[in-house]
């Protein structure tokens, strides 16, 4: 459906996006994860045509678009910022693409008919923005997309201005939306979770490059840097020091054993379901090295108290130490 090679943004002598490459197959849901300035956002505003690359190519279904205008793409998006017209009621706002095209009326009806049920829109078509929740106004901005009926969808970070409770239930919502439709969705996020529970796939990004694109199993089991075993996690992933390598153990993973490393406990972190106990690896008398374990149920360890922490070799992760 999509393929993007080598693309590459600059700002002066600042490269934000640096050499990207990836696809996206028909029907798929892939994820461009990454923390707060590692370029997703730019590169989803490249593949939009809101950006210009300064190297690169951008094909859509065999054809190069890397130079259209954002109108000549036919792509939908949805913003951050819902991008809703204030002035407008909530019916006009889903079918301004299509009034703004001259698609014909039987057919702007007949799209507007089956895309409201999906989004549960019904009873608002009469409204305007303001009267809405900022649930609804996800729904409008979601609904304005999905009338387009558009090759592929992009979405630049559209639950962040949710509360968390809504934020899950969009989640569901947008994930079922897009299979149901078999829309091809390319999804920018910082928020890990969002991209394990949505995607089929994910592209994550640091400063500029792609870290690693996988499955979300494949992020979480098979981390290949350090980078992505500590950003793929919560709480991420534990890296102890060693001579010749840097090794990587999972929470989970770590058991509070009678016998193993002897460790002190720093502090327990309550959470219901587990506690996140703190303990020190380190020398006695030499430098620390904390870890977190993930402990079932509650733990009552008081700090300072003397453990010993035990895994299993098929749960350690190898790392070069220059990583």
């Amino acid at each position: 459906m999509l393929k993007v090679e080598g693309l590459t943004r600059r700002y002066g002598d600042i490269t934000v996006v640096d050499g990207l490459s990836f696809h996206v197959d028909e029907g798929e849901f892939v994820a461009l994860l990454g923390p707060s300035g590692c370029g997703k956002s730019t590169s989803l505003k490249m593949i939009a045509g809101l950006e210009t690359p300064d190297a690169g190519r951008i094909e859509l279904e065999g054809k190069d678009i890397t130079h259209l205008t954002p109108g000549q793409r036919k792509l939908a998006m949805v913003f951050q910022s819902y991008a809703l017209f204030p002035h407008l009621k909530v019916i006009d706002n889903i079918l301004f693409g299509l009034q703004a095209r001259k698609v014909a009326k039987d057919e702007q009806k007949r799209r507007l008919d089956s895309v409201v049920e999906l989004v549960g829109l019904q009873d608002h078509l009469q409204k305007k923005p303001g009267q809405l929740s900022g649930g609804q106004c996800q729904r409008v901005a979601l609904a304005r997309a999905v009338v387009a009926e558009a090759k592929l969808c992009l979405m630049d970070e559209p639950l962040s201005n949710l509360d968390a409770k809504l934020r899950n239930e969009m989640r569901s919502e947008i994930r079922s939306l897009q299979q149901r439709l078999g829309m091809s969705v390319i999804y920018v996020t910082h928020d890990q979770v969002e991209a394990m529970s949505m995607a089929d796939r994910i592209v994550l990004m640091n400063g500029g490059k792609i870290e690693q694109i996988d499955v979300p199993e494949g992020l979480y089991n098979k981390p290949q840097t350090v980078f992505t075993a500590q950003f793929i996690g919560s709480p991420p992933m534990n890296i102890m020091h060693s001579t010749n390598e840097r090794l990587g153990v999972r929470p989970e993973h770590i058991e509070i054993a009678e016998q193993g490393r002897p460790a002190r406990v720093v502090s327990c972190d309550y959470h219901g379901a587990d506690t996140v106990v703190l303990a020190d690896i380190g020398e006695p008398e030499g430098k620390s090295e904390i870890i977190k374990i993930r402990y079932p149920g509650h733990a009552m360890f008081a700090a300072q108290q003397s453990i010993s922490v035990h895994w299993r070799a098929e749960h350690e992760h190898h790392f070069p130490v220059n990583q």
